[in-house]
């Protein structure tokens, strides 16, 4: 089980965050994954989601349920495409979407992303790096997001932002 703990700018609280990947075969995983808001003492939200990778063309697709204590249930999907910019697989280019739909499907929530990503290996003795930055294609922002190890901050140009470390 992968967990971590999260602290964002806009929620002032810190949030316990568990996800578990399950196979069904090699290419297919049941993701299961939830929230815990330590403010609230209570779950902010939960997913289970069937997730497939396809080796060949370097992309994933996802089906599922979303939970969270606003909006009730909502059917989700998301999709990612990588295209490798260098041949060892180091720099990348990312194209991704994800659409989350009421229970009566009148209420559509997209988001859709384009980002480049840097993974550095050993940018000092045992420190891993990734650099991403991107755009949000219908909000309109530019993101960009530092990961060292366990650490990750997400920010974007509105000044949002997230810490994430992982344990």
């Amino acid at each position: 089980m992968e967990t971590s703990i999260r602290y964002g700018g806009d929620s002032k609280a810190l949030r316990i965050h568990a996800k578990e990947k399950l196979p069904i075969d090699s290419n297919t995983r049941l993701q299961v994954q939830g929230e815990l808001d330590t403010r609230l003492g209570a779950p902010t939200y939960f997913t289970a989601m069937i997730r497939h990778f396809d080796p060949q063309v370097s992309a994933s697709l996802g089906l599922g349920l979303k939970y969270n204590r606003q909006d009730k249930v909502h059917y989700t999907v998301r999709a990612k495409k990588t295209f490798p910019v260098t041949a060892n697989g180091f720099f990348n280019f990312h194209i991704k979407g994800h659409c989350d739909v009421d229970q009566e499907f009148r209420q559509r929530k997209p988001s859709g992303a384009a980002e480049f990503s840097w993974i550095i290996f050993n940018f000092k003795k045992d420190q891993d790096v990734r650099l991403k930055v991107g755009f949000e294609v219908f909000d309109k922002v530019p993101y960009m997001q530092i990961r060292e190890n366990n650490w990750t901050i997400n920010a974007d140009i509105n000044g949002k932002w997230n810490l994430r470390y992982d344990l």
